[in-house]
């Protein structure tokens, strides 16, 4: 069933309900006319006038490769539930918030401001936007609030008002919590939540990643461009910053440190506990492009008495990458890195046509050839390609293994630096 329709050339049946709630609306997926995806609702844009109802300009819709972009309000034909559609015409070019515009999600939501009746302050917890069959415009109308109590605690389930019962919502941007936005972007991937805290005003963007765990705080550091994380490290405490990087993968970790300017992250490295200071040390002193720049130093090493079980349990850890996964590396003590001499490695597919019983020495594939350290990108790159790896083991002159280099880090390092940036400003006509 049809809620409504949208747009100036698309107006509303009265019989049809014409309230939308955008908690509701955020994350909903947007097609065609033919059925074809385009994205997910990510925020919708309106323009705040002083002593007027704001108006709904358009939607912010997240396309692939994690994009967002700006759909106009007129472009939109019909909101259906759990789904959007479009006149099939949607521009590519990345979404630039331009001064008298506000991200209803993004800005709005948590916000603090005051009921005009007895001047009590209250936290925005939704807002409802609706056609105006007279101005044939979306406006906001409504707005769930909650009551604040002492430490800014919410209290009782909440009233919804008139927009023009409210005051604080005009000019300067009011105060913001983070707990309806915190929650939206709770269930994001990594990759995604990054994307999405780019397009956040600066001041709301930190204060999300300050409510961020270290652990989600650490990949988010691992997805975002270079610039934004050396940005937001910047502008985050040493404590903090120092404990994101202790749960980061350490070839990323490293990454960081050379982006920042020495003196910080020789703050950081000292700040670090000895092991994990060492280990970066040693990244560090690799060149960006060479397989000892690019490693991990933390593979899944197993000594040669291991059985195929021990094996087994280690890489069904959900924490590891699924390319790190794929390979245990056998080694004699000492089993860290730089470990002793390094035996072989045992892949994962072979693992699991083996008795569970048997030495996993048994079992390693001693024809591949590791690499050194200073191997050259074009040389990692190669052997990936003849050999069909996704992972490959890297040691010293002496043969203790130092890390293995996974084949998206290989990746990274293959694409340009930018690349995270970068758009494909194209049009595209789905009609």
């Amino acid at each position: 069933m049809v809620i409504c329709s949208l747009g100036r050339d698309y107006p509303c049946p009265v019989k049809t309900q014409t309230r939308i709630y955008v908690g509701r609306l955020a994350d909903t997926a947007v097609f065609d006319p033919q059925g074809d995806s385009v994205g997910k609702v990510r925020d919708v844009v309106v323009t705040i006038r002083a002593g007027k109802v704001p108006n709904v300009t358009g939607l912010v819709i997240e396309v692939q490769p994690r994009r967002r972009i700006f759909i106009p309000i007129t472009r939109v034909t019909s909101i259906e539930p759990g789904q959007v559609i479009t006149t099939g015409k949607v521009d590519l070019r990345r979404f630039a918030q331009r001064n008298n515009e506000t991200l209803m999600v993004a800005q709005l939501i948590d916000s603090k401001v005051k009921l005009l009746a007895g001047n009590e302050e209250v936290v925005i917890g939704d807002l409802a936007f609706e056609w105006d069959a007279r101005t044939r415009d979306w406006t906001i109308t409504r707005v769930f609030v909650r009551k604040l109590g002492s430490g800014f605690r919410r209290l009782g389930d909440g009233v919804t008002v008139e927009w023009n019962e409210l005051s604080g919502l005009g000019g300067d941007q009011p105060e913001q919590l983070v707990d309806n936005l915190l929650e939206q972007l709770s269930g994001m991937r990594a990759a995604d939540l990054a994307s999405a805290l780019r397009d956040l005003p600066e001041s709301r963007r930190l204060a999300v990643v300050q409510e961020l765990d270290d652990e989600r705080l650490a990949d988010v550091l691992e997805e975002l461009p270079e610039d934004d994380r050396v940005e937001l490290v910047s502008k985050l405490g040493l404590d903090r910053v120092v404990d994101a990087i202790e749960e980061m993968d350490p070839d990323d970790a490293a990454d960081l440190l050379k982006e920042l300017p020495n003196e910080q992250a020789q703050e950081i490295i000292e700040a670090l506990e000895p092991e994990d200071a060492e280990d970066l040390k040693r990244l560090i002193s690799y060149g960006d492009y060479t397989a000892g720049g690019m490693m991990t130093t933390e593979p899944v090493i197993l000594p040669p008495d291991s059985t195929v079980a021990d094996a087994l349990a280690r890489v069904r850890n959900p924490a590891l990458s699924p390319a790190i996964a794929a390979q245990v590396y056998v080694v004699r003590s000492p089993f860290e890195t730089p470990t002793g001499k390094y035996l072989g490695v045992a892949h994962f597919q072979k693992l699991l046509r083996e008795p569970p019983s048997s030495l996993v020495s048994a079992v390693i594939d001693k024809d591949l050839e590791p690499i050194g350290p200073e191997s050259p990108l074009t040389t990692v790159a190669r052997y990936f390609a003849t050999y069909n790896l996704v992972a490959l083991p890297v040691v010293d002159e002496t043969g203790r293994l130092l890390g293995a280099v996974t084949v998206d880090d290989l990746v990274d390092h293959m694409l340009p630096e930018n690349w995270r940036d970068r758009d494909d400003e194209e049009v595209s006509d789905g009609s």
